[in-house]
């Protein structure tokens, strides 16, 4: 059953999928198929199936115990979330131990659904699906390190180039190293001369997928003291980043800030991770590292949308949908980023894709934190959208929305505003976000939050280069000392002469 709450999508039913990897297994049920996923529930266990594995050939027993035990919590969970339909993943450990089999089939049983065991070329193949859903034109080599492989993809665009599939995966590689990560880098670079591919991707971007590289980023960002505590699309500069990345792979974990934030179990794991990818960077040359955290599960949903379904933009669809569950009405959020469009084009600012994208999208947030007391909107909607599960947006733009939005709520003269995000944003973003912002502020004082008005409002050039933003007279009644105001402030932000005329 369907909840009847207002803070879910009446359109959609939940899904779930359960991932079993060599060194972890996670339920995920999502509320339903679609662009951008959301997340109903999230849960998993670090089983360490593949723990041993190079040495007895088989999954580690008391893993499959436990693993066992627990897929009766996990269907129990999805069927209490409401899920349609379960869908069961399962990687390198599952495909190529002994016993593999015999744990798959007692899977099945408490599951009661078919396991789809990955070739190496499918896990490549959904993992590479992950990354293309989850950036925008995506372009470079995507890396998923598991416990027990790493698969290397190219991807560009919605096209997936060639993959291969190396032993290389945490659990696997201690053990290969008998726990000497001295001797991983070697085994590593061994087996990396092979990836002929890596070599096609010098200068493009390497897109890290996989818990173990998740972790490594996290502590990356509390080592830097980095402001936004958001994983997707967080970028680790290749030189910025290799004193780290070579202290992570000694070993000498203890003396970073926030290692006690990463489980002991993942811990151990780090200095495998680090040294795997300090080799790819030597091989590779790429030009940043970006840590996805889509991978498997979401490529393998992605799969599943409609082909012409798959082409609308992740961060747009999001950002829409919010509107819908928290802005008064959705139809004004789509008035606004049509409007503001007409407006830089009126006074002939160039945007570039992304700008575009990511001014679409402020302007569908634009009105997310209307509950909010009203002095706290502002902050609340910069909170709401800097810490959003959105994809499709790196973290500068990430910040330009944030920040559009509370310039929108607090006024755009105030210099004191949210200092992280302005330094996340760069300065670029941060005068178009005041300069969004100004614009939203004169148009909410004329349409009162609500659709209609809108597009009825149209920018005019004056014989004298200024320009008049036309309100139709039978709206004149609407003007006023407030809206002459935020007219004022426009034209300061935009060093134009701009005026507000009624009843042309």
């Amino acid at each position: 059953m369907i909840s009847n709450s207002q803070g879910r999508l009446q359109d959609r039913r939940p899904v779930s999928v359960i991932d079993i990897g060599s060194n972890s297994i996670r339920l995920v049920v999502y509320e339903g198929i679609a662009r951008s996923p959301t997340v109903l529930f999230n849960e998993k266990m670090l089983a360490g199936l593949g723990r041993g594995i190079v040495s007895t050939g088989k999954l580690d027993p008391d893993a499959v115990k436990r693993a066992v035990s627990e897929f009766r919590r996990f269907r129990a969970l999805s069927e209490q979330a409401g899920a349609d339909e379960l869908h069961v993943l399962a990687t390198a450990a599952a495909r190529e131990a002994e016993n593999g089999a015999d744990f798959i089939d007692q899977a099945e049983q408490i599951l009661g659904t078919e396991i789809k065991v990955l070739s190496g070329r499918e896990e490549a193949y959904y993992s590479a699906l992950g990354v293309i859903s989850g950036f925008h034109l995506a372009d470079g080599i995507a890396g998923d390190l598991g416990g027990g492989s790493l698969e290397l993809v190219d991807v560009k665009g919605d096209d997936i180039g060639d993959g291969i599939t190396l032993p290389l995966g945490g659990l696997r590689l201690h053990d290969m190293a008998k726990g000497s990560p001295a001797e991983a880098a070697r085994i590593a670079r061994r087996e990396l001369a092979r990836a002929e591919l890596l070599k096609a991707g010098q200068g493009r971007v390497f897109y890290c997928v996989g818990g173990t590289w998740r972790n490594l980023a996290r502590l990356h960002m509390s080592a830097t003291g980095y402001p936004l505590s958001v994983m997707h699309h967080y970028e680790l500069g290749i030189e910025s980043s290799a004193p780290f990345l070579r202290q992570v792979a000694k070993g000498d974990l203890e003396k970073i800030a926030g290692i006690d934030r990463v489980s002991k179990n993942r811990r151990a794991l780090l200095p495998y991770g680090a040294a795997v990818l300090l080799e790819i960077i030597a091989v590779m040359k790429p030009s940043k590292i970006v840590v996805s955290a889509l991978g498997v599960r979401e490529g393998f949903l992605y799969s599943l949308l409609p082909t012409e379904e798959r082409s609308a933009d992740p961060l747009i669809s999001a950002a829409d949908e919010l509107a819908l569950l928290r802005a008064r009405s959705v139809t004004h959020a789509r008035e606004l980023a049509r409007w503001t469009g007409d407006s830089l084009a009126a006074f002939a600012i160039e945007e570039t894709e992304d700008e575009a994208r990511y001014r679409e999208a402020a302007c569908l947030l634009a009105d997310i934190g209307w509950r909010a007391h009203p002095e706290y909107r502002g902050l609340q909607s910069l909170n709401i959208i800097a810490h959003a599960s959105f994809i499709g947006v790196d973290h500068p733009g990430r910040a330009f929305i944030a920040l559009t939005n509370m310039f929108r709520h607090e006024g755009v003269s105030n210099e004191t505003i949210a200092p992280s995000m302005r330094e996340l944003a760069t300065p670029r973003y941060v005068e178009r976000a005041r300069l969004l912002g100004a614009l939203l502020r004169v148009v909410y004082l004329l349409s009162a939050s609500m659709p209609g008005i809108i597009p009825q409002l149209k920018w005019v050039r004056r014989q004298d280069g200024g320009l008049n933003l036309v309100v139709p007279a039978k709206y004149a009644a609407l003007d006023g000392e407030r809206p002459a105001g935020r007219i004022a402030q426009l034209a300061k932000v935009t060093g134009r002469d701009v005026a507000l005329v009624m009843g042309e």
